[in-house]
């Protein structure tokens, strides 16, 4: 029996912990699949990968390796620690190794993650005992250095932001890159998403237009955690025909996947112990054993109370640094240190924020625990992946928090086990995201009269951007005229220009620009008193300027979040599509929303969700126009306009948290209104609308599964063990509307 094995059993026996293990699911081990070297691989790659003791390559290596060596581009999904990063280091460096023209491009979402590659690179390279120079390009990149990147850099790494505003726009500085571009490698795939995934699909069309431009024609290798449609979203977002891997030739060991749901310590209410307070106890066991573990938490926060709870453990021990905190802020040194202590052992316990849920190099450890649901599938396999030496068991516990998505999931152990991660959907055609990287090619290169971009016809969009001034025509081009410089006012993160820029005022003397977001999010998120949240740290809101859009924060270390209420007004503009069920109607189609935020209230970390404070915010109203779906119906038999009021309150406030559930998003991208009489209609109606101008498809996605999620929101509703509702279902009751949990099912169950 394994030390893994041993340690469930202790937790089953334990009369305090077993009755709180709601499901355990054993996957069987598997073996690697293995293939010889290419025979056209270069014999410098095959010397450096011995020197690694890699001897043959994995089935999926050697099928990219051949992909890439037929010029045809590609997308690998393999799961976390399987070679992935071999997929195309080998295929470049095999390039670079023929012809010392050849350049690459490396694209990673973060700037933590591609200094990290860089470190992997630069030791693939040295073993091929070879002169080939790899530079990171990004924002922290000396200005001595800059130069010697563009003119003589084979491999260079960088990150969206960097490349839609840094490198693009003086794509005439980075000539020997363009003229030279062999492959383009977009690493993490599954990051690219929603907004911010509509954003780099424009990126990299403009990247890929001006590769063409320099006479160029690069091949395009992503790389992806499992998702559901990883060929789809690839071509999305690069606008290139793409070849799929997705069966790994890697071995894996057993895991022990164990659902954790705290005891329940009010009934009435359905509030069980604090998910912290759990974790704390199964990581002292995990920590007691020697099983080395890394632990996930969702803020700053709580990675640092997890941390200090369990650095009590090594008190009485001088310099003692096995036990660890991994989150943004720390220094990248301090970071590095980290992960190599992971890597060589030194550390046993580790408590991080997501950071640590991408592809960067810690070795695999024996065990992971989630500090409630990450949010989506996708994440959750990612982290559960940082757990399992080949070979060698692993165990991975998530502890639920009382929150409506975790005990979904937890009651639902199938709906992460068996179901496929969710579809990643980006929505390039969006029109304000079309028209700024529009405005950004037009500014590298003049258009002409029959040119596309990308897949789209825009040559009534550049008719329309000369009558605004920016274009003009001369001989058989469009040209841009202005002096403004358009990536400069393009944020990658909103679908609006109208942003709100965030500056950090944590050090008077040193005050930087943090982020941006658009005016329809800030009025809710960045409010005076608001708690921001910035890479896993927390910022409170100290002034909002909302005529010169900027919000001022200072960095804070509080245990609550804010949440603030809007009211809403909304009006349909147009109907696209309309789907007839037996006791309703889907609508979907756009919608102006007219809103104003009211209050908001201070929310306590803890799973009792206290209200431990509140406040008004005083800003003028705003619109936005974007897409939205609803669901029309009749109102029930005997019930009164104020009884169907609340109950289609509570009925959206399950809605809202089950979402995500069956839509790739977080809980703040759409918003769920519900009203008693539609203006249009006159009956009851419950509006889901995308919380950005133009939507971004999130709503079209609920219009085809309205059936699924008023089933799924009743049965999450009915088989909670509260009596009356709680805020893990419908929200908090008293027992003035102790019928109103039976009533949400029975409203819900007759719209199906």
């Amino acid at each position: 029996m394994s030390k893994i094995e041993q340690f469930i059993e202790a937790l089953r026996r334990d009369e305090e912990y077993g009755p709180n293990i709601q499901h355990l699911e054993v996957t069987e081990a598997t073996e690697a699949k293995y293939v010889a070297f290419p025979d056209d691989l270069h014999e410098d790659l095959q010397k450096a990968l011995r020197s690694k003791g890699i001897e043959q390559l994995y089935t999926h290596q050697a099928e990219a390796f051949n992909y890439a060596q037929a010029k045809e581009s590609f997308v690998a999904v393999t799961p976390t620690a399987s070679g992935k990063s071999l997929c195309y280091h080998l295929p470049v460096l095999q390039e670079i190794l023929e012809d010392p023209a050849s350049r690459a491009l490396y694209l990673f979402p973060t700037k933590a993650l591609a200094q990290d590659q860089l470190a992997d690179l630069h030791d693939l390279i040295e073993r091929t005992e070879q002169s080939i120079l790899s530079y990171t390009f990004d924002g922290d990149t000396p200005p001595g250095l800059r130069t010697k990147v563009r003119k003589s850099g084979h491999i260079v790494l960088t990150n969206p932001d960097m490349l839609h505003s840094g490198l693009l726009p003086h794509h005439t500085k980075w000539v020997s890159l363009f003229e030279n571009l062999k492959y383009i490698v977009i690493d993490e795939l599954h990051t690219y998403k929603g907004v911010f995934g509509s954003h780099v699909a424009h990126v990299l069309r403009r990247l890929i237009r001006i590769a063409r431009y320099y006479g160029a024609d690069p091949v395009v290798i992503c790389t992806s955690a499992t998702i559901a449609n990883p060929l789809e979203l690839a071509e999305n977002l690069t606008n290139e025909s793409m070849r799929l891997i997705d069966r790994s030739g890697a071995p894996t060991g057993r895991k022990f996947f164990l659902f954790y749901n705290p005891p329940v310590v009010h009934p009435t209410f359905g509030i069980r112990k604090s998910a912290i307070l759990e974790v704390r106890e199964l990581a002292k066991r995990l920590y007691e054993e020697h099983i080395q573990t890394i632990i996930f938490a969702r803020s700053r926060v709580r990675v640092e109370m997890i941390t200090t709870y369990l650095k009590q453990l090594t008190a009485q021990k001088l310099f003692d640094s096995s036990i660890m905190g991994y989150r943004g802020g720390y220094l990248p040194s301090e970071r590095r240190k980290i992960e190599k202590g992971l890597r060589n052992g030194t550390i046993q316990t580790v408590v991080s924020t997501n950071a640590l849920e991408l592809g960067i190099d810690i070795g695999q450890l024996d065990a992971c625990i989630m500090t409630g649901y990450p949010g989506n599938i996708a994440s959750a396999l990612q982290q559960a992946g940082r757990a399992g030496r080949r070979g060698e068991d692993a165990l991975i516990i998530l502890v639920a928090q009382s929150t409506p998505l975790d005990q979904y999931v937890i009651q639902h152990p199938n709906y992460l086990l068996a179901r496929r991660p969710e579809e990643v959907r980006i929505h390039p055609d969006n029109i304000l995201i079309l028209m700024d990287h529009l405005k950004c090619a037009s500014f590298e290169l003049p258009f002409t009269f029959d040119e596309m971009y990308g897949e789209f016809d825009v040559q009534h969009l550049l008719e329309m951007l000369a009558e605004e001034g920016v274009l003009i025509r001369t001989g058989l081009k469009w040209h841009w005229m202005t002096d403004q410089f358009p990536a400069r006012d393009i944020s990658l993160r909103s679908a609006s220009q109208e942003n709100v820029v965030i500056i950090d005022q944590s050090v008077p003397t040193k005050t930087r620009v943090i982020g941006e977001m658009d005016r329809f999010s800030a009025m809710t998120l960045l409010h005076e008193e608001a708690i921001y949240l910035h890479q896993g740290t927390q910022f409170q809101v100290e002034e909002l300027d909302w005529e010169e859009k900027k919000a001022y924060v200072k960095e804070v270390d509080v245990d609550y979040f804010t949440d603030a209420n809007l009211a809403v007004e909304l009006n349909r503009l147009e109907e696209d599509e309309e789907m007839t069920y037996s006791h309703g109607t889907a609508y979907f189609g756009d919608v102006a929303v007219v809103a104003m935020p009211t209050i908001f209230k201070k929310i306590a970390f803890n799973d009792k969700h206290d209200n431990i404070g509140s406040g008004p915010i005083n800003l003028p109203e705003e619109s936005l126009h974007t897409a939205s779906t609803w669901y029309s119906f009749d109102t029930p038999e005997n019930w009164t306009h104020d009884q169907l009021s609340d109950v289609l309150i509570n009925v959206s406030h399950a809605l809202q948290n089950l979402i995500p559930l069956l839509v790739s998003c977080d809980r703040s991208d759409i918003h769920v209104v519900p009203k008693v009489k539609a203006s249009e209609t006159e009956t009851p109606t419950i509006f889901v609308y995308d919380s950005y101008p133009g939507g971004i498809g999130l709503s079209e996605a609920v219009f085809k599964k309205w059936p699924e999620l008023f089933n799924m929101t009743a049965d999450h509703i009915e088989n909670c063990p509260c009596e009356i509702g709680c805020p893990s279902c419908i929200g908090a009751q008293d027992q003035a509307h102790s019928t109103y949990k039976a009533q949400s099912v029975a409203l819900l169950r007759s719209l199906v």
